[in-house]
């Protein structure tokens, strides 16, 4: 006697169907409740847009591919929160478009290194790494200290990222190109890590 599953397993082309019929509704199951979560989708306590200086350093963080040694998401577990600080939360990255979570760690983790070294210890350490960390095999960014930022775009970057829902006003988006006059590649930088995880400051 042919039953239904008899029937579902030799037609192919059933098989196909409601197997992605399945994995749709448990997708949706999974994700669409996410929308709903204040916990996914509101900001933390604190958080507040980047500065244009900041918002430049982010586009050169991702132009020289740093996100392909470092990650920035700290899990919460003990060895994690013990070396990097605080776990990290979906409301510290709801200004991220995309983010950087990353899951790749030749080097350590970022999520949490603003305000950890001075200005001037990040600036050698992107000139030459070993000056600071001997046993680092990380490259050297020396151009960045002479090379000036682009801010022809930074108003539409900006004025973008507002149609995503981060909250730039007016004022924000038509003096942002003033604010970065004479600022360098390596300032823009200095200026992104130095923010990084600062809005939740609890250190393990």
């Amino acid at each position: 006697m042919t039953t239904a599953h008899d029937k579902v397993e030799t037609n192919v082309g059933l098989l196909i169907v409601l197997v992605l019929l399945v994995v749709s509704i448990g997708g949706l199951v999974e994700i669409v409740p996410l929308f709903f979560m204040h916990s996914t989708t509101e900001p933390v306590a604190g958080l507040k847009p980047r500065t244009p200086l900041e918002h430049i350093g982010r586009d050169i963080y991702v132009r020289e591919g740093c996100y392909l040694c470092h990650s920035q998401m700290i899990r919460p577990f003990r060895a994690e929160t013990e070396r990097y600080g605080h776990y990290s939360v979906a409301g510290e990255f709801v200004y991220d478009h995309p983010f950087q979570w990353g899951s790749k760690r030749t080097g350590p983790d970022l999520a949490r290194v603003g305000g950890r070294y001075s200005d001037d210890w990040h600036r050698i350490h992107l000139v030459n790494p070993r000056d600071v960390v001997p046993e680092s095999i990380m490259p050297g960014y020396p151009w960045l200290a002479t090379t000036a930022v682009d801010a022809s775009h930074i108003s539409d970057k900006l004025e973008a990222m507002r149609t995503l829902g981060v909250p730039y006003t007016d004022e924000d988006i038509a003096g942002a190109a003033a604010s970065l006059a004479g600022k360098t590649e390596m300032d823009a930088m200095v200026a992104y890590l130095q923010n990084l995880g600062t809005t939740i400051t609890t250190r393990r």
